[in-house]
């Protein structure tokens, strides 16, 4: 019997991925936030993760060895622009304190993503072993 790991570990490897890739945005916010005419960016995950199951439900597959290899990954998702609340008299729309915050949560969530992908990964090694 095989082990399908997309079947396994569900949408978790994806939300990691998605939660890198975000913090990478709100990193580059923080390292330009002394740049003129910056404009602070940001991932929507919320609206990543509900357009990426609504694809899911639709059931898209592949026919015939020609068409192109679907893609289940969230990493689809587009680096939208951050509205300020104060921007700066540079044009610069990064605020450091929100760009800190942001990035503070995306690490508390990022820890959570590998936290369940390591309870996916314990509950398969369980099931190898017979336990």
């Amino acid at each position: 019997m095989t082990i399908s790991f997309d079947n396994a570990l569900g949408l978790h490897p994806q939300a990691l991925a998605l939660r890198e890739r975000r913090g990478e945005v709100l990193a580059s916010n923080l390292a330009n936030s002394e740049t003129p005419e910056y404009k602070a960016r940001d991932l929507d995950f919320s609206s990543v993760l509900r357009k990426e199951m609504n694809v899911g439900n639709k059931g898209l597959n592949r026919t015939h060895n020609a068409h192109f290899q679907t893609s289940n990954t969230l990493l689809g998702g587009e680096v939208k622009y951050r509205i300020p609340n104060q921007a700066s008299l540079d044009g610069n729309t990064v605020e450091a304190h929100i760009e800190q915050t942001k990035h503070a949560e995306n690490s508390v969530q990022y820890q959570a993503s590998l936290t369940f992908l390591n309870g996916k990964f314990s509950g398969l090694m369980t099931a190898i072993r017979g336990e």
